[in-house]
């Protein structure tokens, strides 16, 4: 079993759905505390650490995750013990029904629950809205769900295991989006441990960006960056799709419906990609991150996301590549070793 494989199945396993991320921060807290200078959090929870530069004027760069997965909030318990929900983040409904997730009670615990399907026995219909999907934790009654701490404003979580594909080059697992991210951020702390940069380093994971990018909006005004990295996973376009290929490397974002990359920052980061000789690929995008949100604040900060795609995202199942992921970091890591003044001065040459 390979070290990223371990490390991808611990941060994959973590439960945080927006607003609830507490498990989610700890995690990073606890992960990337040894490699910076200290730990600061925003007003909503976001969690960045703060590695300091010794170069003159160096400009800050800000490299930001999300913490916040998919899922599901308790939305009303009915007299029968069952549960109706609303969705937090983005879901086909085709894939709700028939899965297994977590509740988090009130108490503190975490319960099993499981999303109703109705058997062809009793004559399926067309697929149904989010709001009338069954999730059901075995209750006889809503009294028996309250004594056991289910509340409405409950979060349900996808619930399944990393695992390795048979030819052992891709995992499946739910929330690639964004541990994605999560784990792009630790690694890349840990591998620049004494190390010393031209930019000061603004390093961690955003809140609540599955349900509009509203973590960005707090950090970036607090932490005043520069320049905005967002590390992203998007959706794979090779079985569903035209661009964005699993092996195909890291992404090269020129374009989303929140995002259009600068002229100066393409020419940046497309030399870097260059000279670190890392395997990308060119990519459109049809959702957006939290670049789309930065990129707007303060006086406007040049911004890009630097991702991989995944098939099968929001859903209980996502299905990635290893190697993208490496090809991922090489490319972070240069991009944060060659960012300077002088850089950021020609990004900004308007």
């Amino acid at each position: 079993m390979s070290d990223l494989f371990q490390k991808i199945q611990e941060v994959t396993a973590l439960e945080g759905l927006a607003g609830y991320e507490h498990e989610v921060r700890d995690f990073l807290r606890s992960k990337i505390s040894p490699h910076v200078d200290r730990i600061e959090t925003d007003g909503l929870g976001g969690l960045f650490g703060i590695k300091e530069s010794s170069a003159t004027d160096a400009p800050r760069l800000m490299v930001a995750a999300h913490m916040d997965e998919v899922g599901f909030m308790v939305n009303q318990i009915k007299p029968d013990g069952t549960f109706r929900v609303v969705a937090i983040g983005g879901w086909n409904p085709m894939v709700v029904s028939a899965q297994r997730f977590s509740l988090h009670t009130s108490k503190g615990t975490k319960i099993p629950v499981i999303s109703g399907s109705i058997p062809p026995h009793l004559g399926a219909s067309a697929t149904p809205k989010i709001e009338d999907i069954v999730f059901d934790a075995g209750f006889t009654d809503k009294a028996e769900a309250e004594s056991f701490g289910v509340q409405p404003g409950n979060i349900i979580v996808p619930q399944t295991e990393a695992i390795l594909t048979a030819n052992g080059k891709h995992v499946i697992s739910k929330a690639w989006d964004n541990r994605f991210g999560l784990l792009m951020v630790t690694e890349l702390l840990e591998n620049l441990a004494g190390q010393s940069l031209p930019n000061t380093l603004i390093a961690g994971a955003n809140v609540q960006e599955e349900v509009g990018l509203r973590g960005a909006y707090g950090s970036t005004t607090k932490f005043n960056p520069d320049i905005f990295l967002a590390v992203d996973c998007s959706a794979a376009g090779d079985v569903y799709g035209d661009q964005g290929q699993l092996g195909g490397g890291t992404l090269f974002r020129f374009y989303d419906p929140g995002h259009v990359m600068l002229k100066d920052m393409r020419d940046f980061l497309m030399t870097t990609a260059e000279d670190a000789g890392v395997k990308y690929q060119y990519f459109a995008s049809k959702g957006g991150t939290d670049a789309g949100a930065a990129h707007l604040k303060n006086h406007g900060i040049p911004s890009t996301t630097i991702g991989v795609v995944a098939r099968y995202i929001h859903s209980h199942q996502t299905l990635f590549s290893l190697e993208d992921f490496d090809q991922a970091q090489a490319y972070l890591q240069a991009i944060v070793k060659n960012l300077d003044r002088s850089t950021y001065e020609t990004i900004t040459k308007y």
